[in-house]
């Protein structure tokens, strides 16, 4: 396993003295492959860093190289300098519609083929875009890197002679889908594309989101694409990062045979920084589909990189970040807001300093009165200023959240992709800590007072619909006309003149095959109970100095008294307030400048107690979750502020349609038993709880007896067992026990209508009652035969939905078991209008599937999808605590997973097609349907089933 790395050690090839050192690197390079320069390990300094190796080709592309073999897999990243801030006026949210097309084949790489080669090598992948970059990126078992290569430098070269008409279209209205469910149908969805349009000018490419305008998508042509295409898309706009079990003298042959030869693009210059200000406060109002008012306050500050940044992420830590701070502190512990904080969104161009409030539900949520209060906090920080014990207390927690950003390949790549695209250097990292660590209480203050005392804001005002009583004030602004030029349509003549064609020596068209199978290795565990019976799994992770630890005590929402749902969440969050001996600020100060955390967390059948720590601090760390879990203050005035905040949780949750569909679910399944109730509790079930309730659910179910704990980390057994000497000692109640209920009987196939007026989208659910969870039997055999039905983004009902009909985002279907019950789940989010279209094409999918059953080539895309991900499940701390987790609450052999992958190998078409015809039989699945009903009601009934309106309990 690959140790931790600190220290660094720069070899600069720059200058006349390293000419001959950079002659004898480069001479061993691919012909146009140049060194540029390298970072290795060392041991002289305590800053992070990430080893690399920076080259660039002759064609301008830049490559960065990471090694690490600590597993089987790579990373590979290509950052392209462009999003939504280089698109023309009029032709907004064109970066994020190219990213779609990128996924849609190019010359050698057929339709779809892009996510089906990537699924069935055992990989992930995905693309995202923002205001200043494009990047798409995978994560693959290591011997599939020369095939990621070929697959990223076609469409970097080839993109253009797969372009079609009939891909625009359908790409065109997955992106509409997309901006439908994320800002039209999501309560306070479109805030900050308000907020943008009044802080920045029309002409100023912040002043759009990235996902852009309908009408401009609807303005463009396939033509337009294709020059955005050949513009932005050339090697020298683009970053090539590689991380993970690689050979750097191959990797770069690879790369140099297959991005060799794509020509230049046009020179792109750097981008000019575009900080801007205003001359007065702004006002506006944004009525919603909410119940809780919401204020959203920002200052234009400077940008990223700007020598006061870091100052100003600091400063809106102690504004609104975490329980220590002025936010917290004077609105949320007050109880006179449901939630408060403050973030600083630095981007390359323009920098804003955000502070938000949400109000209560009703009445009592007047922004007028919240805004005061808001303003009145920041005038305080310029009279008390920054203390210097917050700042080291901020500093801990910043630097230690470094360390555990470097515990996956994919999260050092990501971060030496981006900070070689913005500032031209991989190795930034030390350049940010060092900034971060000079941050002081003055510079602090100096940033509050340049740009925040006494500076103008723009004030958004979210209210309820038909409220704008409870806006924050009168509005003052409203967005200038926006600024269209003359649409000019692109010719193909015009097209023809900018193409750049590669030359090869060799034949694209044939796909690299993968060298031979890596082998995962599971993860070596070693095992001990403590002296009062807590069992103990762990296993060492050694490339980061930290430690993650979950006790897990048998306080699950499954043994809460009849009526009083919400109150293990409730407990667990009372344990997260003060102790008998702290309060919970002197905790939280403890832990901050620790750089560690400790949470609860309240499941069906326990409470999680996560732990994380910097090896060296876990004694420290442990001795804060001792107290915090026996010796809880449980004191009144925590406890009312709480309820009150779940009270109005639960009316921001039930404002989501997602929310409502999920609910529905459980109430059409499983009603009238505990498995329908909502995790979170209900209006009544919250009400109806007592401190004195919290007191007894804790004295009963925070037992040793029944709990079990997962470790992983930079420790070994022998280190450990010695730290968990109080835990040893701990005695309480015995394990609770549990009777499971009689599941209801369900009618026969119903859609069940949940109204959600005027919503521009549908949510679609079809459900039904499934099997307890199992590792290696039936449950196990039917995701596997789900699989190409709907368990991947090649599947049928995606392919249907979203590339084929285009009614979708996206579209999939799953099989979950716990302890007792299961479920079975198909959905989507849908146009309005292609509600009823959308039913029945996932009623004909089940059906096909059933009646029908898999292709002989759907069988062997499944066994090599499912057979190779091994690769990839057990980087991180996180997944290894996933798998450790599953190994203990399930009582599973150490090979598990070994079975599961004989399985996944073995199991044959018969089989498959025997569980198809059980599980997916369309008739067995309940409908639900969140949208609008009055529309929607009559289309469904067209359908002859039962439509029956429903309100999923509140």
């Amino acid at each position: 396993m690959q140790k931790w790395i600190v220290g660094i050690a720069l070899i600069s090839l720059a200058g006349c003295s390293q000419l001959q050192s950079q002659h004898e690197q480069s001479a061993a390079l691919p012909k146009g492959v140049t060194l540029v320069e390298q970072v290795t390990a060392g041991a002289t300094s305590d800053t992070p860093v990430i080893p690399y190796s920076k080259y660039t080709l002759s064609n301008g592309l830049t490559v960065v190289l990471h090694e690490d073999h600590s597993d089987p897999l790579v990373h590979v990243d290509v950052t392209y300098h462009v999003g939504s801030a280089r698109e023309e006026l009029g032709k907004s949210g064109f970066a994020h519609f190219f990213e779609h097309m990128m996924f849609q084949g190019s010359e050698h790489v057929g339709d779809q083929e892009h996510f089906r080669l990537i699924t069935e090598a055992g990989g992930t992948l995905n693309g995202t875009t923002n205001r200043d970059r494009t990047n798409y990126f995978e994560t693959v078992p290591a011997n599939q890197l020369e095939k990621m290569l070929w697959l990223e430098a076609d469409r970097m070269g080839f993109l253009l002679g797969a372009v079609s008409q009939k891909k625009f279209e359908i790409q065109r209205s997955t992106v509409k889908n997309e901006r439908a469910q994320r800002y039209e149908n999501r309560p306070y969805g479109l805030m900050y594309e308000r907020m943008g349009e009044a802080l920045f000018p029309r002409t100023h490419p912040y002043s759009w989101q990235p996902i852009g305008y309908v009408e401009d998508l609807d303005r463009v042509d396939v033509n337009d694409l294709k020059a955005f295409f050949l513009r932005w898309y050339g090697p020298n706009n683009a970053t090539l990062t590689i991380g993970g079990d690689i050979d750097k003298a191959q990797t770069l042959a690879w790369v140099e045979k297959y991005f060799g030869s794509i020509p230049r693009g046009p020179e792109v210059d750097k981008a000019a920084k575009q900080p801007v200000t205003l001359d007065h406060n702004l006002y506006l109002t944004l009525e919603d589909n909410i119940q809780q008012p919401m204020l959203l306050m920002a200052w234009p500050t400077s940008y990223n990189g700007a020598t006061d940044e870091a100052s100003l992420d600091m400063l809106a830590r102690v504004i609104g970040g975490g329980k220590n701070s002025l936010m917290y502190q004077n609105l949320v512990k007050t109880g006179e807001v449901v939630d408060a904080g403050a973030f600083h969104d630095c981007a390359e161009l323009a920098c804003t300093m955000y502070v938000y409030a949400m109000g209560q539900s009703g009445d009592k949520g007047d922004l007028k009165t919240l805004r005061s209060k808001v303003t009145g906090v920041l005038s305080e920080l310029g009279k008390d200023g920054v203390t210097a014990q917050s700042v080291n207390e901020l500093k801990g927690m910043v630097e230690a959240s470094a360390i555990f950003g470097l515990q996956s390949v994919s999260g050092k790549v990501s971060q030496l992709a981006a900070y070689e695209t913005f500032f031209g250097d991989p190795g930034y990292l030390s350049t940010e800590l060092g900034n971060l660590r000079a941050v002081t209480p003055q510079s602090i203050e100096r940033a509050y007072a340049k740009y925040i005392q006494n500076h103008p804001s723009v004030s958004l005002s979210v209210v309820p619909k038909g409220k704008t009583s409870l806006q924050a004030a009168t509005p003052n602004f409203t967005p200038a006309p926006r600024i269209i030029p003359e649409h000019k349509q692109l010719s193909e003549a015009d097209l023809k003149k900018q193409l750049r064609e590669p030359v090869d020596d060799f034949d694209r068209s044939v796909m690299p095959q993968p060298s031979s199978p890596v082998e995962a290795v599971m993860p070596e565990l070693y095992r001990f109970t403590l002296a009062n019976g807590i069992k103990v799994l762990g296993t060492e992770y050694q490339e980061t100095p930290t430690v993650e630890l979950q006790l897990v005590v048998p306080a699950g929402r499954r043994f809460e008294p009849q009526g009083k749902a919400g109150l293990a969440q409730l407990t667990a969050s009372m344990m997260q307030e003060a102790t008998q001996t702290s309060s919970a600020e002197a905790l939280s100060s403890k832990l901050d400048t620790l750089g560690s955390s400790v949470s609860f967390s309240a499941g069906q059948y326990g409470t999680v107690i996560s732990v994380a720590s910097l090896t060296k601090n876990l004694p420290e760390t442990l001795a804060i979750m001792e107290e915090m879990l026996f010796k809880p203050g449980f004191h009144q005035v925590d406890f009312e502020r709480l309820k009150k905040q779940a009270l109005e949780g639960i009316i921001y949750e039930h404002q989501n349609p997602s929310w409502l569909a999920s609910q529905a679910s459980r109430e059409v399944l499983f009603g009238g038993t505990t498995f329908s109730l909502p995790p979170e509790g209900t209006k009544a079930s919250l009400a109806a709880i007592t401190l004195e309730d919290v007191k007894a659910f804790y004295h009963r179910y925070y037992t040793p007896n029944g709990a079990d704990m997962v470790v992983i980390g930079d420790v070994d057994q022998a280190a450990l067992q010695p730290q968990l000497s109080a835990l040893a000692t701990w005695q309480g109640m015995p394990a609770p026990t549990y009777n499971t209920p009689a599941l209801p009987t369900l009618p026969k196939q119903t859609v069940w209508m949940v109204d959600k007026p005027g919503a521009p989208q549908t949510v679609i659910r079809l459900v039904r009652q499934g099997m307890p969870y199992d590792a290696t039997g039936e449950l196990y055999e039917t995701q596997l035969a789900n699989f190409n039905l709907a368990g991947n983004f090649n599947s049928r009902i995606n392919l249907n939905l979203r590339e084929d009909k285009g009614y979708t985002y996206g579209a999939g279907g799953y099989q979950s078991g716990g302890k007792e019950v299961g479920l079975s789940t198909y959905y989507a989010q849908v146009r309005a209008d292609a509600s009823v279209a959308s039913v029945q094409e996932f009623l004909t999918e089940l059906n096909k599937m059933a009646t029908e059953g898999v292709t002989d080539k759907e069988l062997d895309f499944m066994r090599l999808a499912v057979g190779q991900k091994d690769a990839l499940n057990y980087e991180t701390p996180s997944k290894k605590a996933q798998l450790l987790g599953q190994i203990l609450m399930y009582s599973l052999p150490d090979n598990f997973v070994e079975t599961r992958n004989d399985i996944a190998a073995s199991i044959t078409k018969d089989r498959i097609d025997a569980l198809a015809a059980k599980w997916f039989n369309p008739n067995d699945y309940q409908i639900i349907v969140v949208g609008d009903a009055k529309s929607l009601k009559p289309q469904f009934q067209a359908m002859g089933l039962p439509v029956r309106d429903m309100r999923p309990m509140q």
